[in-house]
């Protein structure tokens, strides 16, 4: 083993020596890289109805940043969110019908909208014994990902891409999935982790997708009509924000291969694993827990500033130099998402008695990007954005943090269902982007030949 880790690292340094594209590169063939232009813009590669978000607007010919807007479907995120949380209803489900087939439900639609996905959030017979447990994982998101896969086995109609067999293919996976998230984690705490008991309680057909994750998650099964409210919220808010984020890209990409749903799906999965895209709430919290634990008062605003001042100059936590959860690749001047959890925010931290920690961000939402902004050059403002305050509210609800970036897929499922339905509708070719080849021709060489220049 010992000469195979040596080898493996002596190829690995090859690998790295050889690999490297010489920067000056991308700027002469004026190369986007991450499909993003110098000035952080979207280099434009399909068209969307689904979801739009707004950063700018234009004032006398030029683009000025603006407050942040998400729209569903047309309709601004802000007066959604009003709409149901002022009518005392979960949203999650109603916001999945928004993004399927692109209009509010009536009273009646939303009801047997809300029956069909109950009817399908059971899984297959033994599933649980025979995928999840048999071969428990300590990622969360690998399991999901191949539960998905394995359902694939359990439809008749898995190959078919027309859009009746894939609308209920993607029901069911909507449907399914806070019960593979919750069962992954239950199996890996008590496999991996030295649980003493594994929980593990069915759906319940009459609760909401928020209310049935609580539930599924507790000993038990206790949660207050604010512990659902806030966590189906952060569904919605997570459900869906363009189609450029990496995990929906990932789906319209994959989709255009013509494959099968099952494997779209966990595809973006895999995307959304990365932490670059869906870790960044567990960062924010692990970043949190270190000022706490480097700051004798964490109400001495001076105090938080120095420490940030450690953070951006890669001086403290990670030493990446990043203030995680402050900033984000459209948004400017705020994250609508993050405005409207932190609102809904203050008040679970009211009933949790957790008003200081509330307050502490606060403080760290509003003296980070006068901090980043003296000490970087940037394009563009920054904020907070939907990270900094989810991460703070799925630790208020008691949620451990191996289920935030879960919870997350629970929610972008929605997302990701309407933009594989969106790209069979529209696509009629597969997604290959340009690569320009700049290495020079070589000549081959034979064995001898090369024997003889070692």
């Amino acid at each position: 083993m010992a000469y195979q880790s040596e080898k493996i690292n002596a190829w690995a340094k090859r690998i790295v020596a050889e690999g490297v594209i010489d920067k000056e590169l991308y700027d002469r063939y004026k190369v986007n890289r991450g499909l993003r232009d110098l000035n952080g813009k979207g280099v434009l590669t399909g068209l969307t109805e689904i979801s739009e978000v707004n950063a700018k607007r234009e004032v006398h010919g030029e683009l000025v940043p603006t407050e942040g807007e998400l729209y569903y479907r047309g309709y601004n995120v802000y007066d959604l969110v009003d709409g149901f949380t002022g009518e005392r209803r979960a949203g999650f489900e109603e916001t999945c019908y928004l993004l399927l087939f692109g209009a509010l439900p009536t009273e009646s639609e939303l009801a047997e909208f809300r029956k069909e996905l109950s009817a399908l959030r059971a899984l297959p017979e033994n599933f649980v014994q025979d995928f999840i447990m048999k071969s428990p994982t300590k990622d969360v998101m690998n399991s999901m990902a191949r539960s998905v896969l394995t359902l694939y086995s359990a439809d008749e109609t898995a190959e078919k891409t027309d859009i009746p067999s894939v609308l209920m293919q993607c029901l069911s996976i909507i449907a399914k999935m806070p019960q593979l998230a919750l069962c992954g984690y239950q199996v890996s705490e008590y496999f991996h982790q030295g649980a003493e008991q594994l929980i593990l309680h069915d759906p319940d057909p009459s609760l909401s997708t928020a209310e049935n994750i609580l539930h599924m998650l507790r000993k038990d099964s206790k949660y207050t009509p604010l512990e659902a409210e806030l966590l189906d919220l952060a569904l919605v808010l997570h459900a869906e924000h363009g189609g450029g984020n990496n995990s929906s890209f990932t789906m319209h990409v994959v989709t255009s291969s013509g494959t099968d749903t099952y494997s779209a799906f966990a595809a973006s999965i895999g995307s959304l694993k990365g932490p670059k895209h869906g870790g960044a709430n567990v960062k924010v919290c692990a970043m949190m827990d270190d000022l706490k634990k480097n700051v004798s008062d964490i109400t001495d605003e001076e105090q938080v500033k120095q420490y940030l001042i450690k953070l951006i100059n890669k001086e403290a936590f990670d030493k990446s130099g990043l203030v995680y959860g402050i900033g984000h690749a459209i948004y400017s001047k705020s994250d609508p998402r993050a405005v409207i959890l932190k609102h809904f925010a203050r008040e679970l931290a009211h009933e949790k008695g957790m008003e200081k920690e509330f307050y502490l961000h606060e403080t760290v939402a509003r003296l980070a990007p006068e901090l980043i902004a003296e000490k970087r050059k940037m394009y563009k403002g920054v904020s907070p954005n939907v990270d900094f305050y989810s991460g703070f509210v799925y630790r208020m609800l008691g949620l451990p943090d191996a289920l935030f970036t879960p919870l997350f897929a629970v929610a972008r499922t929605a997302g990701w269902a309407a933009h594989r339905l969106e790209e069979i509708i529209n696509g009629n070719k597969i997604i290959r982007p340009a690569y320009m080849a700049v290495l020079p021709k070589r000549k081959y060489k034979t064995m001898p030949e090369r024997e003889r220049e070692e």
